[in-house]
């Protein structure tokens, strides 16, 4: 017996001595290369410049939607301060009164806002909506006022991004 067990610990170390050699050896296969590298950052730069433009196009787009949006929001809070004072703001109160109460004591007994939750908001690119007063319509009723936004550019006029977006 003793002499299966010495031959059963010898196979015990010879297979540790086996293993640790190949531990301490390097193996090629362990990594990538450098090539490997570089085609991968190659397909994935290719990829970027492919995708980003639509990306940034789409985001460009989204601004122009979050415009329209927030300027028919506005609108919506102006016909309320219609409603509860029987007209539009004037050109002195802007749209500044939709958030914030009037000071004038008279104004404060009929103002049931703030028409518009929390600051008053500036369009997607930064800039502040401009209101245009309402003009008498055909019928010498008063038409709607306009809330615009002067787009990316901040200007009158313009044309995509750059385009007047009113509600």
């Amino acid at each position: 017996m003793t002499h299966s067990r010495q031959s059963i610990f010898a196979k015990i170390k010879a297979r540790k001595r086996a293993s640790s050699k190949d531990q301490n050896t390097p193996d090629n296969r362990t990594g990538y290369s450098l090539l490997e590298i570089l085609v991968v950052l190659a397909i994935m730069g290719t990829i970027v410049t492919l995708v980003a433009p639509r990306l940034f196009t789409q985001l460009d787009r989204s601004k122009v939607v979050a415009a329209k949006a927030q300027a028919k929001t506005i609108k919506l809070a102006l016909n309320s301060f219609r409603i509860d004072f029987g007209r539009f703001p004037t050109a002195d109160e802007g749209l500044d009164i939709l958030a914030n109460m009037p000071n004038d004591p008279s104004m404060q007994a009929q103002w049931y806002g703030p028409y518009l939750d929390g600051e008053f908001p500036s369009d997607p690119w930064g800039n502040p909506y401009h209101y245009e007063l309402p003009s008498a319509d055909d019928r010498g009723g008063q038409a709607s006022p306009k809330v615009v936004s002067y787009g990316a550019d901040n200007t009158i006029g313009g044309k995509g991004l750059n385009a007047d977006i009113s509600m």
